[in-house]
């Protein structure tokens, strides 16, 4: 049984600062990819940033120079320091991760950015 938990999220007010975390535990085979997707109300999940193994990262457009993903691959937790928060970034953020052959993902923290 692989268990993805999550953590970190809140209200926050405009321009301030969150950080999630996603911990992973159970039986289950090396770690490639782990990510962070949000879905606001009445729209698609969509990736918010990603990162490999070997550490390389891609993030969506409307976070670049905000958002900062990082892993510490021995704990098998992901890490999202999200600054500058805007209330467009309200939403649930999912925790995702790749093995060989399986994805997984987390149930859900939000984040609201409101005054």
């Amino acid at each position: 049984q692989v268990q993805l938990v999550e953590s970190g999220g809140g209200l926050v007010q405009p321009g301030g600062s969150l950080r999630l975390s996603c911990a992973a535990s159970g039986s289950f085979l090396s770690i490639n990819t782990m990510a962070w997707y949000r879905q606001a109300p009445g729209k698609l999940r969509e990736l918010v940033a990603r990162i490999t193994s070997g550490s390389s990262t891609n993030y969506a457009d409307s976070v670049k120079g905000r958002f900062t993903i990082s892993r510490d691959s021995a704990k098998r937790t992901v890490y999202l320091q999200m600054n500058s928060l805007k209330p467009e970034d309200t939403a649930i953020y999912f925790c995702y991760v790749l093995t060989l052959g399986s994805v997984y993902w987390g149930q859900g923290t939000q984040v609201t950015v409101s005054s």
